[in-house]
Protein backbone atom coordinates (compact mmCIF):
# COMPACT_ATOMS: atom_id res chain seq x y z
CA UNK A 1 0.00 0.00 0.00
CA UNK A 2 0.85 3.59 -1.09
CA UNK A 3 -0.86 5.29 1.98
CA UNK A 4 0.69 6.11 5.30
CA UNK A 5 1.51 3.07 7.39
CA UNK A 6 1.88 1.89 11.00
CA UNK A 7 3.22 -0.74 13.45
CA UNK A 8 -0.46 -0.52 15.11
CA UNK A 9 -3.23 1.10 14.12
CA UNK A 10 -5.79 1.04 17.44
CA UNK A 11 -9.39 1.49 16.52
CA UNK A 12 -11.00 3.71 19.08
CA UNK A 13 -9.59 5.90 22.10
CA UNK A 14 -11.43 4.64 24.89
CA UNK A 15 -10.99 2.64 28.47
CA UNK A 16 -8.72 0.32 26.43
CA UNK A 17 -7.82 1.88 23.77
CA UNK A 18 -6.04 4.47 25.59
CA UNK A 19 -3.85 2.27 27.55
CA UNK A 20 -3.17 0.43 24.58
CA UNK A 21 -1.62 3.53 22.83
CA UNK A 22 0.35 4.12 25.94
CA UNK A 23 2.24 0.82 26.17
CA UNK A 24 2.77 0.31 22.25
CA UNK A 25 3.98 3.58 21.68
CA UNK A 26 6.63 3.52 24.37
CA UNK A 27 8.99 1.55 21.66
CA UNK A 28 9.87 4.55 19.86
CA UNK A 29 10.75 2.14 17.03
CA UNK A 30 6.98 1.38 16.61
CA UNK A 31 4.59 3.95 14.91
CA UNK A 32 1.09 3.98 16.43
CA UNK A 33 -1.75 5.16 15.34
CA UNK A 34 -5.09 6.14 17.78
CA UNK A 35 -8.06 7.00 15.92
CA UNK A 36 -11.08 8.48 17.60
CA UNK A 37 -14.29 8.95 16.21
CA UNK A 38 -15.42 11.34 18.92
CA UNK A 39 -13.75 14.78 20.20
CA UNK A 40 -10.95 15.88 22.63
CA UNK A 41 -12.02 15.19 26.74
CA UNK A 42 -12.12 18.80 27.25
CA UNK A 43 -15.69 19.15 28.42
CA UNK A 44 -16.03 20.51 31.81
CA UNK A 45 -18.58 18.17 32.49
CA UNK A 46 -16.49 15.04 31.95
CA UNK A 47 -14.22 15.90 34.85
CA UNK A 48 -16.88 17.28 37.82
CA UNK A 49 -18.35 13.75 39.04
CA UNK A 50 -21.66 14.01 38.91
CA UNK A 51 -21.88 15.39 35.39
CA UNK A 52 -22.31 11.99 34.08
CA UNK A 53 -25.50 13.42 33.94
CA UNK A 54 -24.56 16.03 31.39
CA UNK A 55 -22.73 13.72 29.60
CA UNK A 56 -25.29 10.58 28.86
CA UNK A 57 -27.61 11.42 26.41
CA UNK A 58 -25.12 14.64 25.07
CA UNK A 59 -24.34 13.68 21.34
CA UNK A 60 -21.00 15.68 22.39
CA UNK A 61 -19.82 12.53 24.51
CA UNK A 62 -22.41 9.89 23.70
CA UNK A 63 -22.68 7.83 20.75
CA UNK A 64 -26.79 7.76 21.61
CA UNK A 65 -27.39 4.64 21.25
CA UNK A 66 -31.19 3.05 21.79
CA UNK A 67 -31.72 -0.79 21.76
CA UNK A 68 -34.04 -2.62 19.90
CA UNK A 69 -38.19 -2.86 21.27
CA UNK A 70 -37.66 -5.74 24.28
CA UNK A 71 -40.30 -7.90 24.69
CA UNK A 72 -39.17 -9.04 28.36
CA UNK A 73 -39.36 -4.97 29.59
CA UNK A 74 -42.84 -5.07 27.95
CA UNK A 75 -41.75 -3.70 24.53
CA UNK A 76 -39.75 -0.48 25.68
CA UNK A 77 -36.62 0.71 24.25
CA UNK A 78 -33.70 1.63 26.50
CA UNK A 79 -31.15 4.29 26.01
CA UNK A 80 -27.71 2.53 25.75
CA UNK A 81 -24.95 5.00 26.77
CA UNK A 82 -21.27 4.47 25.16
CA UNK A 83 -19.03 6.98 25.13
CA UNK A 84 -17.82 9.05 22.32
CA UNK A 85 -14.77 10.54 23.28
CA UNK A 86 -11.52 10.69 24.44
CA UNK A 87 -11.65 7.93 27.04
CA UNK A 88 -14.52 6.47 26.06
CA UNK A 89 -16.97 5.37 28.49
CA UNK A 90 -14.51 6.12 31.20
CA UNK A 91 -15.56 9.68 30.26
CA UNK A 92 -19.15 8.83 31.39
CA UNK A 93 -19.54 6.08 33.49
CA UNK A 94 -20.80 6.09 36.98
CA UNK A 95 -16.60 6.04 38.05
CA UNK A 96 -16.87 2.53 40.41
CA UNK A 97 -13.63 0.68 40.77
CA UNK A 98 -14.94 -3.20 40.87
CA UNK A 99 -12.54 -6.17 39.66
CA UNK A 100 -15.23 -9.48 40.00
CA UNK A 101 -15.23 -12.35 41.29
CA UNK A 102 -12.46 -15.08 41.24
CA UNK A 103 -14.74 -17.51 39.72
CA UNK A 104 -15.24 -14.89 36.76
CA UNK A 105 -11.97 -15.26 35.43
CA UNK A 106 -11.41 -18.81 36.53
CA UNK A 107 -14.29 -19.87 34.54
CA UNK A 108 -12.90 -17.82 31.26
CA UNK A 109 -9.66 -20.10 31.73
CA UNK A 110 -12.03 -23.38 31.93
CA UNK A 111 -13.59 -22.60 28.94
CA UNK A 112 -17.25 -23.82 28.66
CA UNK A 113 -17.10 -27.20 27.02
CA UNK A 114 -15.33 -26.61 24.05
CA UNK A 115 -12.12 -26.08 25.15
CA UNK A 116 -9.90 -23.99 27.35
CA UNK A 117 -8.77 -20.55 27.59
CA UNK A 118 -5.15 -20.41 29.10
CA UNK A 119 -4.01 -17.79 30.96
CA UNK A 120 -6.81 -16.09 32.04
CA UNK A 121 -7.23 -17.50 35.78
CA UNK A 122 -7.74 -14.95 38.38
CA UNK A 123 -4.37 -15.92 39.94
CA UNK A 124 -3.13 -15.14 36.34
CA UNK A 125 -5.12 -11.99 36.27
CA UNK A 126 -4.75 -9.90 39.26
CA UNK A 127 -0.71 -9.06 38.36
CA UNK A 128 -2.24 -7.29 35.53
CA UNK A 129 -4.45 -5.16 37.42
CA UNK A 130 -2.11 -4.40 40.12
CA UNK A 131 0.37 -2.95 37.34
CA UNK A 132 -1.51 -0.30 36.23
CA UNK A 133 -3.71 0.71 39.96
CA UNK A 134 -2.77 3.93 41.56
CA UNK A 135 -5.05 2.73 44.82
CA UNK A 136 -4.49 5.92 47.48
CA UNK A 137 -5.02 3.50 50.71
CA UNK A 138 -1.58 1.67 49.60
CA UNK A 139 0.01 -1.38 48.90
CA UNK A 140 -1.49 -4.72 49.80
CA UNK A 141 -1.56 -8.16 48.52
CA UNK A 142 -4.40 -7.04 46.30
CA UNK A 143 -3.66 -3.45 45.71
CA UNK A 144 -0.83 -1.45 44.29
CA UNK A 145 0.26 1.90 45.14
CA UNK A 146 3.04 3.92 42.98
CA UNK A 147 6.31 3.59 44.34
CA UNK A 148 9.03 5.91 42.72
CA UNK A 149 12.13 5.15 40.55
CA UNK A 150 15.75 5.23 41.41
CA UNK A 151 15.63 9.11 39.62
CA UNK A 152 12.41 10.18 42.12
CA UNK A 153 10.22 10.22 39.48
CA UNK A 154 6.98 8.48 39.84
CA UNK A 155 7.10 4.91 38.48
CA UNK A 156 3.78 3.17 37.22
CA UNK A 157 0.32 3.04 38.82
CA UNK A 158 -1.82 5.18 36.32
CA UNK A 159 -5.40 4.46 37.31
CA UNK A 160 -6.15 6.02 40.46
CA UNK A 161 -8.84 4.32 43.13
CA UNK A 162 -9.77 6.17 45.98
CA UNK A 163 -12.34 6.67 48.80
CA UNK A 164 -15.47 8.32 48.38
CA UNK A 165 -15.07 12.07 49.63
CA UNK A 166 -19.17 11.73 51.57
CA UNK A 167 -20.96 9.91 53.79
CA UNK A 168 -25.13 9.92 53.71
CA UNK A 169 -26.74 9.01 57.53
CA UNK A 170 -29.69 6.84 54.51
CA UNK A 171 -26.90 5.18 53.37
CA UNK A 172 -24.76 4.24 56.61
CA UNK A 173 -29.10 3.16 57.95
CA UNK A 174 -29.02 0.96 54.50
CA UNK A 175 -25.39 -0.69 55.46
CA UNK A 176 -26.51 -1.70 58.83
CA UNK A 177 -30.03 -3.04 57.69
CA UNK A 178 -28.06 -5.03 55.36
CA UNK A 179 -25.54 -6.47 57.78
CA UNK A 180 -29.09 -7.26 59.84
CA UNK A 181 -30.17 -9.54 57.11
CA UNK A 182 -26.87 -11.38 56.44
CA UNK A 183 -24.73 -9.12 54.23
CA UNK A 184 -21.67 -8.92 56.04
CA UNK A 185 -19.57 -5.52 55.79
CA UNK A 186 -16.98 -4.86 53.73
CA UNK A 187 -14.40 -2.53 52.92
CA UNK A 188 -12.80 -3.65 50.04
CA UNK A 189 -14.72 -5.38 47.15
CA UNK A 190 -11.69 -6.44 44.90
CA UNK A 191 -10.20 -9.01 46.53
CA UNK A 192 -11.41 -11.91 44.41
CA UNK A 193 -14.57 -12.46 46.67
CA UNK A 194 -16.84 -8.86 46.48
CA UNK A 195 -19.18 -10.50 48.81
CA UNK A 196 -20.74 -7.68 51.64
CA UNK A 197 -22.32 -4.08 51.83
CA UNK A 198 -19.82 -0.95 52.04
CA UNK A 199 -19.22 1.94 50.40
CA UNK A 200 -17.48 1.74 46.84
CA UNK A 201 -14.24 2.85 45.70
CA UNK A 202 -13.88 5.20 42.49
CA UNK A 203 -11.58 6.05 39.98
CA UNK A 204 -11.40 9.73 41.13
CA UNK A 205 -8.21 11.65 42.01
CA UNK A 206 -9.14 14.23 44.81
CA UNK A 207 -12.96 14.60 44.07
CA UNK A 208 -12.22 14.39 40.31
CA UNK A 209 -13.11 11.82 37.76
CA UNK A 210 -9.68 10.12 36.19
CA UNK A 211 -10.75 9.05 33.16
CA UNK A 212 -8.38 6.86 30.78
CA UNK A 213 -7.81 9.80 28.90
CA UNK A 214 -5.88 11.16 32.02
CA UNK A 215 -4.31 8.37 33.06
CA UNK A 216 -2.57 6.72 29.91
CA UNK A 217 -2.98 8.86 26.93
CA UNK A 218 -1.82 12.21 28.29
CA UNK A 219 1.63 11.05 29.02
CA UNK A 220 2.04 9.04 26.20
CA UNK A 221 0.61 11.77 23.74
CA UNK A 222 4.19 13.82 23.51
CA UNK A 223 6.21 11.01 21.66
CA UNK A 224 6.94 11.40 18.26
CA UNK A 225 5.78 7.66 16.68
CA UNK A 226 1.96 8.26 18.55
CA UNK A 227 -0.57 10.15 16.10
CA UNK A 228 -4.13 10.28 17.51
CA UNK A 229 -7.18 10.70 15.03
CA UNK A 230 -10.31 13.07 17.12
CA UNK A 231 -13.53 13.14 14.95
CA UNK A 232 -12.91 10.21 12.74
CA UNK A 233 -14.88 7.82 11.84
CA UNK A 234 -13.92 3.90 10.83
CA UNK A 235 -15.31 2.52 8.32
CA UNK A 236 -13.96 -0.87 7.40
CA UNK A 237 -10.95 -2.86 8.21
CA UNK A 238 -9.40 -3.77 5.25
CA UNK A 239 -8.22 -7.46 4.23
CA UNK A 240 -6.20 -8.58 1.52
CA UNK A 241 -5.13 -12.18 0.91
CA UNK A 242 -2.26 -14.91 2.90
CA UNK A 243 -0.39 -17.70 3.46
CA UNK A 244 -3.49 -19.37 2.55
CA UNK A 245 -6.05 -17.21 4.60
CA UNK A 246 -6.65 -13.70 5.65
CA UNK A 247 -4.42 -10.52 7.08
CA UNK A 248 -5.83 -6.92 8.12
CA UNK A 249 -3.91 -4.59 5.90
CA UNK A 250 -5.20 -1.44 6.97
CA UNK A 251 -8.78 0.63 7.35
CA UNK A 252 -10.55 2.85 5.58
CA UNK A 253 -11.73 6.02 7.88
CA UNK A 254 -13.53 9.36 7.41
CA UNK A 255 -11.76 12.41 8.93
CA UNK A 256 -13.10 15.79 8.53
CA UNK A 257 -15.43 14.95 6.08
CA UNK A 258 -12.57 13.40 3.80
CA UNK A 259 -12.12 9.73 3.06
CA UNK A 260 -8.39 8.07 4.56
CA UNK A 261 -7.12 4.74 3.94
CA UNK A 262 -4.09 3.66 6.57
CA UNK A 263 -2.01 0.55 6.06
CA UNK A 264 -0.88 -1.91 8.49
CA UNK A 265 3.33 -2.51 7.95
CA UNK A 266 2.59 -6.25 7.17
CA UNK A 267 5.65 -7.30 9.34
CA UNK A 268 5.11 -9.97 11.80
CA UNK A 269 4.46 -7.15 13.97
CA UNK A 270 1.87 -4.83 12.11
CA UNK A 271 -1.58 -5.55 13.54
CA UNK A 272 -4.84 -3.46 13.69
CA UNK A 273 -6.39 -3.50 17.02
CA UNK A 274 -10.00 -3.09 17.25
CA UNK A 275 -11.09 -1.59 20.87
CA UNK A 276 -14.61 0.07 20.04
CA UNK A 277 -16.38 -1.92 22.39
CA UNK A 278 -18.90 -4.10 22.95
CA UNK A 279 -21.32 -2.81 20.60
CA UNK A 280 -19.11 -1.29 17.96
CA UNK A 281 -16.73 -3.92 17.93
CA UNK A 282 -18.76 -6.42 16.04
CA UNK A 283 -20.68 -3.87 13.70
CA UNK A 284 -17.06 -2.90 12.74
CA UNK A 285 -16.49 -6.60 11.93
CA UNK A 286 -19.82 -7.10 10.17
CA UNK A 287 -19.20 -4.04 7.86
CA UNK A 288 -15.45 -5.44 7.12
CA UNK A 289 -16.83 -8.67 6.08
CA UNK A 290 -16.31 -10.72 9.21
CA UNK A 291 -19.70 -12.09 10.79
CA UNK A 292 -22.43 -14.28 10.25
CA UNK A 293 -22.86 -14.97 6.29
CA UNK A 294 -26.58 -14.17 6.26
CA UNK A 295 -26.68 -11.40 7.89
CA UNK A 296 -23.75 -9.88 6.00
CA UNK A 297 -25.57 -11.29 2.26
CA UNK A 298 -28.94 -9.52 3.56
CA UNK A 299 -26.83 -6.56 3.46
CA UNK A 300 -25.40 -6.80 0.17
CA UNK A 301 -22.05 -7.37 1.79
CA UNK A 302 -18.97 -9.53 0.23
CA UNK A 303 -18.66 -12.47 2.69
CA UNK A 304 -14.63 -12.57 3.58
CA UNK A 305 -14.90 -14.44 6.63
CA UNK A 306 -17.72 -16.81 8.15
CA UNK A 307 -17.27 -16.03 11.83
CA UNK A 308 -20.69 -16.68 13.01
CA UNK A 309 -20.25 -15.24 16.64
CA UNK A 310 -19.97 -11.87 15.97
CA UNK A 311 -22.67 -9.87 17.48
CA UNK A 312 -23.80 -12.62 19.49
CA UNK A 313 -23.42 -13.51 22.98
CA UNK A 314 -24.42 -10.11 23.71
CA UNK A 315 -24.75 -10.07 27.90
CA UNK A 316 -25.66 -6.98 30.39
CA UNK A 317 -26.44 -6.09 33.93
CA UNK A 318 -30.55 -5.15 34.25
CA UNK A 319 -30.83 -3.33 37.10
CA UNK A 320 -34.17 -3.07 38.94
CA UNK A 321 -34.69 0.01 41.00
CA UNK A 322 -36.56 0.30 43.79
CA UNK A 323 -37.67 3.50 45.28
CA UNK A 324 -38.36 4.50 49.05
CA UNK A 325 -39.50 7.18 50.19
CA UNK A 326 -38.10 8.17 54.08
CA UNK A 327 -38.72 10.85 56.88
CA UNK A 328 -36.24 12.63 59.17
CA UNK A 329 -33.43 12.11 57.20
CA UNK A 330 -31.60 14.46 54.33
CA UNK A 331 -31.11 13.16 51.06
CA UNK A 332 -30.25 14.63 47.53
CA UNK A 333 -33.80 15.43 46.60
CA UNK A 334 -34.20 18.17 49.12
CA UNK A 335 -30.88 18.72 49.85
CA UNK A 336 -30.75 20.14 45.77
CA UNK A 337 -34.27 21.48 45.45
CA UNK A 338 -33.95 25.01 46.27
CA UNK A 339 -31.12 28.19 44.51
CA UNK A 340 -29.91 28.05 48.06
CA UNK A 341 -29.33 24.34 48.11
CA UNK A 342 -27.63 24.01 45.07
CA UNK A 343 -25.36 27.36 46.07
CA UNK A 344 -24.47 25.24 49.39
CA UNK A 345 -23.93 21.86 47.06
CA UNK A 346 -21.36 23.80 44.63
CA UNK A 347 -19.38 26.13 47.05
CA UNK A 348 -18.68 22.50 49.36
CA UNK A 349 -16.94 21.43 45.88
CA UNK A 350 -15.35 24.14 44.96
CA UNK A 351 -13.76 24.63 48.09
CA UNK A 352 -12.98 21.02 49.00
CA UNK A 353 -13.52 19.20 46.61
CA UNK A 354 -16.26 16.92 48.13
CA UNK A 355 -19.83 16.66 48.59
CA UNK A 356 -22.72 15.79 46.12
CA UNK A 357 -20.75 16.89 43.38
CA UNK A 358 -18.15 14.59 43.85
CA UNK A 359 -20.87 11.67 43.88
CA UNK A 360 -20.17 8.74 41.56
CA UNK A 361 -24.05 8.00 40.25
CA UNK A 362 -23.91 5.48 42.58
CA UNK A 363 -22.21 4.98 46.27
CA UNK A 364 -23.09 2.30 48.46
CA UNK A 365 -23.02 -1.08 46.78
CA UNK A 366 -23.64 -4.37 48.27
CA UNK A 367 -22.66 -8.24 47.16
CA UNK A 368 -25.31 -11.00 47.91
CA UNK A 369 -26.42 -14.36 47.16
CA UNK A 370 -30.32 -14.34 45.87
CA UNK A 371 -31.17 -17.38 47.76
CA UNK A 372 -28.89 -19.33 50.51
CA UNK A 373 -28.45 -22.39 47.70
CA UNK A 374 -25.80 -19.99 45.90
CA UNK A 375 -21.88 -20.45 46.38
CA UNK A 376 -21.35 -17.07 45.22
CA UNK A 377 -22.83 -13.13 45.18
CA UNK A 378 -25.16 -13.78 42.54
CA UNK A 379 -26.84 -9.68 43.14
CA UNK A 380 -25.59 -6.30 43.00
CA UNK A 381 -26.75 -3.50 44.71
CA UNK A 382 -26.37 0.34 43.73
CA UNK A 383 -27.63 2.64 47.15
CA UNK A 384 -28.32 6.13 45.65
CA UNK A 385 -29.46 9.29 48.26
CA UNK A 386 -31.89 10.36 45.52
CA UNK A 387 -34.75 9.37 43.48
CA UNK A 388 -36.45 10.19 40.23
CA UNK A 389 -38.83 8.85 38.06
CA UNK A 390 -36.40 7.45 35.12
CA UNK A 391 -32.55 9.01 33.95
CA UNK A 392 -32.13 12.51 33.01
CA UNK A 393 -35.58 13.26 34.72
CA UNK A 394 -35.81 16.23 38.11
CA UNK A 395 -35.21 14.51 41.80
CA UNK A 396 -38.13 13.97 43.12
CA UNK A 397 -39.57 16.56 45.44
CA UNK A 398 -39.72 14.16 48.79
CA UNK A 399 -36.64 12.71 50.55
CA UNK A 400 -36.45 9.23 49.44
CA UNK A 401 -33.42 6.47 48.41
CA UNK A 402 -32.93 4.45 45.41
CA UNK A 403 -31.98 0.68 45.97
CA UNK A 404 -31.03 -1.01 42.40
CA UNK A 405 -30.43 -4.64 42.26
CA UNK A 406 -28.59 -6.62 39.28
CA UNK A 407 -28.41 -9.67 38.54
CA UNK A 408 -24.41 -10.55 37.85
CA UNK A 409 -24.62 -13.65 35.85
CA UNK A 410 -27.98 -13.39 33.66
CA UNK A 411 -28.48 -16.32 31.71
CA UNK A 412 -29.95 -14.15 28.89
CA UNK A 413 -28.15 -13.46 25.62
CA UNK A 414 -28.95 -11.04 23.02
CA UNK A 415 -27.09 -9.72 19.85
CA UNK A 416 -25.48 -6.83 18.06
CA UNK A 417 -26.40 -6.86 14.04
CA UNK A 418 -25.84 -3.83 11.26
CA UNK A 419 -29.05 -3.10 9.88
CA UNK A 420 -27.67 -2.01 6.55
CA UNK A 421 -23.98 -1.44 5.20
CA UNK A 422 -23.73 1.86 5.63
CA UNK A 423 -21.07 2.93 8.46
CA UNK A 424 -23.62 5.70 9.71
CA UNK A 425 -26.17 3.28 10.39
CA UNK A 426 -26.75 2.29 14.08
CA UNK A 427 -26.63 -1.09 15.01
CA UNK A 428 -29.66 -3.35 15.75
CA UNK A 429 -29.04 -3.63 19.57
CA UNK A 430 -31.02 -6.86 21.09
CA UNK A 431 -30.12 -7.44 24.85
CA UNK A 432 -33.09 -9.76 25.50
CA UNK A 433 -33.48 -8.82 28.93
CA UNK A 434 -35.28 -11.34 31.24
CA UNK A 435 -35.24 -13.95 28.20
CA UNK A 436 -35.07 -16.67 30.48
CA UNK A 437 -37.30 -18.52 32.92
CA UNK A 438 -33.82 -18.28 35.62
CA UNK A 439 -33.34 -14.58 35.08
CA UNK A 440 -36.68 -13.82 35.88
CA UNK A 441 -36.93 -15.65 39.20
CA UNK A 442 -33.84 -14.09 40.19
CA UNK A 443 -35.60 -10.59 40.19
CA UNK A 444 -38.38 -11.55 41.68
CA UNK A 445 -36.52 -12.82 44.44
CA UNK A 446 -34.14 -9.83 44.38
CA UNK A 447 -36.86 -7.30 44.74
CA UNK A 448 -37.67 -9.73 48.05
CA UNK A 449 -34.58 -9.62 49.10
CA UNK A 450 -35.22 -5.37 49.06
CA UNK A 451 -38.03 -5.58 50.90
CA UNK A 452 -36.05 -7.46 53.55
CA UNK A 453 -33.01 -5.35 53.89
CA UNK A 454 -35.60 -2.43 54.20
CA UNK A 455 -37.69 -3.73 56.74
CA UNK A 456 -34.47 -3.99 59.38
CA UNK A 457 -34.88 -1.89 61.99
CA UNK A 458 -32.17 0.37 61.21
CA UNK A 459 -33.93 2.01 58.87
CA UNK A 460 -37.37 1.52 60.51
CA UNK A 461 -36.36 5.09 62.50
CA UNK A 462 -36.85 7.03 58.83
CA UNK A 463 -39.91 5.18 57.75
CA UNK A 464 -39.41 4.01 54.39
CA UNK A 465 -42.58 3.93 52.17
CA UNK A 466 -42.45 1.84 49.06
CA UNK A 467 -42.68 3.74 46.38
CA UNK A 468 -41.96 1.65 43.21
CA UNK A 469 -42.96 -0.73 42.13
CA UNK A 470 -45.36 -0.84 45.55
CA UNK A 471 -46.33 -3.16 47.76
CA UNK A 472 -49.40 -4.30 45.91
CA UNK A 473 -47.13 -6.79 43.56
CA UNK A 474 -46.35 -9.80 45.95
CA UNK A 475 -46.03 -12.98 43.68
CA UNK A 476 -43.13 -13.77 41.83
CA UNK A 477 -45.28 -13.84 38.73
CA UNK A 478 -45.94 -10.32 39.69
CA UNK A 479 -42.73 -9.36 40.81
CA UNK A 480 -41.10 -10.69 37.46
CA UNK A 481 -43.43 -9.11 35.13
CA UNK A 482 -42.52 -5.68 37.32
CA UNK A 483 -38.95 -6.30 37.07
CA UNK A 484 -39.77 -5.69 32.92
CA UNK A 485 -41.58 -2.93 33.97
CA UNK A 486 -38.63 -0.61 35.67
CA UNK A 487 -35.74 -2.62 35.01
CA UNK A 488 -33.01 -0.44 32.93
CA UNK A 489 -29.50 -0.98 32.01
CA UNK A 490 -26.67 -0.37 34.26
CA UNK A 491 -24.44 -0.14 30.83
CA UNK A 492 -22.12 -3.21 30.96
CA UNK A 493 -22.72 -4.57 27.64
CA UNK A 494 -20.01 -7.33 27.09
CA UNK A 495 -19.21 -10.21 24.71
CA UNK A 496 -19.92 -9.87 21.67
CA UNK A 497 -16.58 -11.08 20.36
CA UNK A 498 -16.37 -13.94 21.91
CA UNK A 499 -13.30 -15.40 23.67
CA UNK A 500 -12.56 -18.98 22.78
CA UNK A 501 -10.47 -21.83 20.90
CA UNK A 502 -11.48 -22.48 17.53
CA UNK A 503 -13.12 -25.23 18.43
CA UNK A 504 -16.07 -22.93 19.68
CA UNK A 505 -18.31 -22.65 16.27
CA UNK A 506 -19.63 -19.52 18.36
CA UNK A 507 -15.70 -17.72 19.28
CA UNK A 508 -14.66 -14.74 17.33
CA UNK A 509 -11.20 -14.47 19.53
CA UNK A 510 -9.00 -16.70 20.67
CA UNK A 511 -7.37 -16.72 24.24
CA UNK A 512 -4.50 -14.10 23.20
CA UNK A 513 -7.60 -12.04 21.76
CA UNK A 514 -6.27 -12.15 17.92
CA UNK A 515 -9.77 -12.97 15.56
CA UNK A 516 -10.06 -16.07 14.68
CA UNK A 517 -8.51 -16.89 10.84
CA UNK A 518 -7.59 -13.57 10.07
CA UNK A 519 -3.51 -12.35 10.82
CA UNK A 520 -2.92 -9.28 12.09
CA UNK A 521 -6.15 -8.64 13.13
CA UNK A 522 -6.73 -8.48 17.10
CA UNK A 523 -9.96 -7.68 19.14
CA UNK A 524 -9.47 -5.75 22.84
CA UNK A 525 -11.88 -4.79 24.21
CA UNK A 526 -15.06 -5.97 26.92
CA UNK A 527 -16.93 -7.68 23.35
CA UNK A 528 -14.30 -10.35 23.80
CA UNK A 529 -15.76 -11.38 27.62
CA UNK A 530 -17.36 -15.17 27.39
CA UNK A 531 -19.13 -14.12 30.12
CA UNK A 532 -19.56 -11.62 32.88
CA UNK A 533 -17.76 -9.84 35.23
CA UNK A 534 -19.39 -10.28 38.92
CA UNK A 535 -19.70 -6.25 39.08
CA UNK A 536 -19.06 -3.17 37.17
CA UNK A 537 -16.84 -3.62 33.63
CA UNK A 538 -14.77 -0.82 32.67
CA UNK A 539 -12.14 -2.20 35.18
CA UNK A 540 -11.83 -5.66 34.01
CA UNK A 541 -11.85 -4.10 30.41
CA UNK A 542 -8.56 -2.03 31.45
CA UNK A 543 -7.10 -5.16 32.86
CA UNK A 544 -7.99 -7.14 29.12
CA UNK A 545 -6.22 -4.21 27.19
CA UNK A 546 -3.11 -4.70 29.90
CA UNK A 547 -2.69 -7.89 29.20
CA UNK A 548 -2.94 -7.77 25.44
CA UNK A 549 -0.55 -4.90 25.56
CA UNK A 550 2.21 -7.55 27.01
CA UNK A 551 1.15 -10.09 24.58
CA UNK A 552 1.20 -7.55 21.43
CA UNK A 553 4.97 -6.47 22.09
CA UNK A 554 5.99 -9.83 22.22
CA UNK A 555 4.86 -10.70 19.23
CA UNK A 556 2.50 -13.26 20.97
Amino acid sequence: MTEPTYDYIICGAGTAGCLLANRLSADPAKRVLLIEAGGNDDYLWIHIPVGYLYCIGNPRTDWLYRTDPEPGLDGRSLGYPRGKVLGGSSSINGMIYIRGQARDYDGWAAGDGFGANPGWRWAECLPYFLKHEDFHQGASDFHAAPGFDATGARAGGEWRVEKQRLRWDVLDAFSQAAQKAGIPASDDFNRGDNNGVGYFDVNQRAGIRWNAAKAFLRPAERRQNLQLWTGAHIERVLLASADGGLRAIGIDAVKAGSSERVGARLNPGGEVILCTGAIGTPQLLQLSGIGPAALLRSHGLRVEHDLPGVGANLQDHLQIRAVYAVQGVKTLNTSANSLWGKALIGLEYAFKRSGPMSMAPSQLGAFTRSDATRAHPNLQYHVQPLSLDAFGQPLHSFNAFTASVCNLNPTSRGAVQIRSARPADAPSIAPQYLSTEADRAIAAASLRLTRRIVAMPALAKYAPKEVKPGVQFQTDAELAQLAGAIGTTIFHPVGTAKMGPVSDPMAVVDARLRVHGVQGLRVVDASVMPSITSGNTNSPTLMIAERAAAWIVAGE
